[in-house]
């Protein structure tokens, strides 16, 4: 049997104190000053990188593995669903393209949904691998990966960069998980994996799309972030660090920031009129209003995500990005919630109608704010432990997320 590295137990943390939000910073990463909790991830030769650190570490799954064995919930049930889908098939067969073309809407639709299921795949068998030692995850998740990089050469049509983030995020989280866990991924496939991450995928994220909508750049610095770190990559880590800085303060509003909303950086958006149009037609701004609330909650819903993507994946890099971001992230959790739990919206928001459910995108934010910060989040909470709402499956970027992050204080 092939050499494997899994994940040793580590000793249970305890988190206390409450989040103090910070301004904004717009210039470089604040590095911080002491190891952040849950970095139990270790440094590689040459690389001043944790591995793994990839939205997940391995004390995350190693308090996971320890919930899961005991029968505790919500992770058992999280488990289970995650272990049933067909994402985890073990007959699964990869289906690469050469080419992705994905138009507006996923139209047309050549490969785009293979790719992003087969990303989602790869990660499911990873944190299978890593959660139950079987080594047959490890060579399904490998498989795939392999495939990915030995066919596919590029993204195409207007939804490419999009396309890119939210497959590229998928993947950069499987093969993180692998190379640093799993023994049998030979040296010659990890660098070709790598190499379609670096030439395929971070062009297209970096491929700035300033004046779209919001969820689409935070989503694509989400993959950056995650390539970055998988390819031992400062600068382009940095660089995806700063858009995100940029990005999130025109995305979350905060009554701080003036009448109006902060223009999306370098996006154009830069008049009265042209703002108002950009926030689909919105002119009252209230503290946690988001880019896309008068658009569709779901939208809103991922961008909350991918913005706590990548302060969690920095955070496990020490870096403290949720504390500059925490005041408009939580604002937002809130505020969105209120209408999620049956609140009807007022004239002022959206002429009162409203198109809601933010969807499976809680569970990351809320466990860094509330539970491992304690920031009371009272709509959120009862939002997660609305039925149906956990445990939180897996689609586009989004993946068994109740499993990963809920009550999770690593």
């Amino acid at each position: 049997m092939r050499a494997s590295r899994r994940l040793a137990a580590v000793a249970a943390l305890t988190c206390a104190g409450m989040l103090t939000f910070g301004a904004p910073s717009h210039g470089e990463p604040t590095r911080a000053a002491t190891t952040p909790a849950g970095a139990d991830t270790q440094q590689t030769a040459g690389s001043d990188f944790r591995h793994p650190g990839v939205l997940v570490s391995a004390g995350q799954l190693e308090f996971v593995r320890q919930k899961v064995a005991s029968g505790a919930e919500p992770w058992a049930t999280a488990f289970a669903a995650m272990r049933s889908s067909a994402l985890a098939s073990l007959t699964r067969e990869p289906k690469p393209w050469v080419v992705v073309e994905c138009g507006s809407n996923s139209n047309p639709n050549h490969g785009c949904t293979d790719e992003r299921e087969d990303a989602l795949a790869a990660y499911t068998h990873a944190l299978l691998w890593n959660l139950t030692g079987e080594e047959a995850h490890a060579r399904k998740a490998t498989e795939i990966l392999d495939a990915w990089s030995a066919t596919l050469t590029g993204h195409t049509n207007s939804n490419a960069p999009l396309q890119a983030g939210w497959s590229g995020a998928s993947f950069a989280r499987a093969g993180e998980l692998m190379r640093h866990t799993y023994d049998g991924w030979p040296a010659d496939r990890v660098e070709r994996f790598a190499t379609m991450l670096r030439e395929v995928h971070l062009p297209q994220v970096f491929d700035r799309r300033p004046g779209h909508n919001g969820n689409w750049e935070l989503i694509m610095m989400d993959a950056a972030v995650g390539i970055s770190v998988f390819l031992d990559d400062r600068e382009s880590f940095d660089h995806a660090i700063g858009i995100w800085q940029r990005r999130v303060p025109a995305y979350f509003y905060l009554e701080s920031d003036g009448p109006l909303p902060h223009p999306p950086p370098d996006g154009g958006k830069d008049t009265p009129e042209e703002l108002i149009d950009y926030w689909h037609g919105q002119t009252t701004f209230v503290d946690g209003l988001s880019q896309e609330t008068c658009r569709n909650f779901g939208y809103v819903g991922w961008g909350i995500d991918a913005t706590a993507h990548v302060a969690e994946t920095a955070r496990l890099q020490g870096l403290q990005l949720y504390s500059e971001v925490g005041e408009r992230v939580t604002k937002a959790l809130e505020f969105h919630a209120k209408y999620d739990l049956g609140a009807d919206p007022p004239d002022w928001l959206c002429g009162g109608t409203k198109e809601r459910t933010l969807g499976p995108t809680l569970e990351v934010a809320f466990n860094h704010y509330h539970n491992r910060y304690g920031v009371r989040l009272k709509r959120t909470e009862r939002l997660l432990e609305t039925p149906g709402v956990r445990p939180t499956g897996a689609n586009y970027f989004l993946a068994w997320e109740t499993l990963t992050h809920a009550n999770n204080p690593w």
